[in-house]
């Protein structure tokens, strides 16, 4: 009997956890695994994660999922992993300091020695089409090269997460195209862009080779193949960054489809073939489709600020109903709040943000808080700062880019909330659509690199033979007047607190 190689162990390697799903190419998800992982937050502004946590976390899922299948049908293994990660290692791949994380702040100060090295902000913004902050990763590769020499002086090649999951799989160190872009990627040469490395002071030496998501970036090894109890022969795929495979997940494949993602994080997405300049934080990088790019805004904290409200204001419901009900109860108190929280506006920076405003140091306003409000209205006035966030980078890119969007695709934990949904169309004024595998769409879009790779698949549009759309919501014209004048209020309080954070985090975020 021949067994048909159609089975994808996709990988998709998030901020609290790995979710691994085997997919074949018929549209089924035949089985599913996630495993989490600790965040640590050794000082204000920074954010560290331990490798090896990845790494363990893929093989207990790896385990329990291949005893649903005959491990010789799987046609390759593939990353999707959380952006900007630096993960120093030597030579043998050792890891010499714990992967610096997307969301760690600490490098303003090389940030703002970055770009008056080309004449101050302007002059940069001008080159660049954006300001850099202390989260970027050329500012953080600086700020190791100053604060930690010698672990410097012994890095071979800076590494990705996906880049350093798949040298733990094959022994080889690549990075891929996507993952690139967030360190600094020419999209129209897709090469390293090697000016910003030289004009920071970054031996491009230490940069890897770069590879396609298509690619087979390598074979397991043996010891991998062991650790994971998998053919020896299984091949490995280039991947790509998770806002990429997540787009291609949403089913928005075509050029200017657009689609916005609720989890952790948030985001916002327009799929093009053109290369376009960064504005308004919003940056054009390489799609996993190796022919087309993606504009995306990233919104640092989304459903993180739910979590913060669950275990500081939820604690007794909590521990009575457990987490997987907690939502249930949140859901019942916002329903009774009306559209605009009667006027709350709470604002979702509890981590600084990236898009539409690029800030290190600014962190969540409480605004108008009086004696009539109540935990249902902060449940409310938190999702409706999402959908605030969201409407901004939306209007943005149709100012910046010329972009119609008149509906969206959502994916992500947080589209599976109807409430929540139906809020963010009201407040964006938008259709919104949700899929079929609203929490799968990375795995999914890091299976088509394999499905595409191995030629199994013509090109990433047959995305659609898997996804499907699920609900649809309409915006409710009885809260357009309401959600548009706190829109204006929402803009406010960031232009008019951007100073005073700036004056309150800036020593104690350096």
């Amino acid at each position: 009997m021949i067994l048909k190689k159609n089975i994808v162990l996709a990988h998709d390697v998030g901020t609290s956890s790995v979710k691994s799903a085997l997919i074949d190419s018929d549209g089924n998800i035949i089985g599913h695994a996630t495993h989490s992982y600790p965040f640590y937050l050794p000082q204000p502004g920074w954010a560290e994660q331990e490798p090896m946590d990845y790494w363990n976390a893929i093989v207990t899922n790896t385990k329990e999922l291949t005893t649903l299948i005959n491990k010789d049908q799987i046609l390759g293994m593939v990353f999707t992993t959380q952006a900007m990660g630096i993960i120093p290692v030597d030579k043998k791949g050792n890891v010499l300091y714990k992967n610096i994380s997307w969301v760690d702040g600490r490098a303003e100060e090389q940030a703002k020695w970055m770009m008056n090295m080309f004449g101050g902000r302007a002059t940069f913004k001008s080159f660049l089409g954006i300001e850099i902050t202390g989260k970027d990763v050329i500012p953080k590769l600086r700020w190791l090269k100053q604060n930690e020499p010698e672990i410097y002086k012994n890095t071979y090649k800076f590494l990705d997460v996906n880049a350093y999951l798949r040298f733990k799989a094959t022994g080889k160190m690549a990075a891929e195209w996507s993952g690139a872009c967030s360190y600094g990627f020419n999209l129209k040469k897709k090469d390293w862009e090697h000016l910003l490395f030289i004009a920071s002071g970054i031996d491009r030496t230490k940069l890897p080779d770069l590879i396609r998501s298509v690619e087979i970036a390598g074979k397991l090894t043996k010891n991998a193949a062991t650790e994971l109890d998998l053919p020896l022969d299984t091949p490995v795929f280039g991947g790509c960054d998770d806002t990429q495979s997540a787009a291609v997940g949403s089913g928005s494949t075509g050029d200017g489809e657009a689609h916005a993602y609720i989890g952790t994080s948030a985001w916002a997405g327009v799929t093009t073939t053109k290369s376009l300049k960064f504005k308004n934080g919003a940056v054009c990088v390489q799609s996993a489709d190796p022919n087309e790019n993606l504009v995306i805004g990233i919104t640092e904290s989304a459903g993180n600020n739910l979590e913060w409200l669950v275990n500081n204001f939820y604690k007794k419901e909590l521990e009575e109903t457990g987490r997987e009900n907690i939502y249930k109860i949140l859901d019942e108190e916002a329903a009774k709040v009306p559209a605009g929280s009667d006027h709350l506006v709470i604002t979702p920076w509890f981590l600084g943000e990236r898009c539409p405003v690029s800030t290190t140091t600014t962190r969540s306003t409480v605004f108008n808080l009086s004696l009539e409000h109540t935990r249902g209205h902060f449940v409310k006035a938190l999702s409706e700062g999402i959908g605030y966030n969201l409407r901004w980078i939306f209007e943005n890119y149709e100012k910046d880019f010329k972009f119609k969007i008149p509906n969206f695709r959502f994916i992500g934990g947080g589209s599976q909330n109807d409430q929540w949904m139906q809020t963010i169309a009201d407040i964006t004024g938008r259709k919104i659509t949700t899929t079929n595998h609203p929490t799968m769409a990375g795995t999914i879009g890091a299976a088509m690199c394999v499905f595409v790779g191995s030629g199994l698949f013509d090109d990433f549009n047959a995305v659609n033979k898997i996804v499907k759309p699920a609900k649809t919501f309409s915006p409710n014209p009885e809260n357009k007047a309401i959600y548009d004048e706190l829109f204006i209020t929402y803009k406010d309080i960031y232009m008019s607190l951007k100073a005073t954070y700036f004056r309150a985090n800036s020593k104690r975020f350096s």
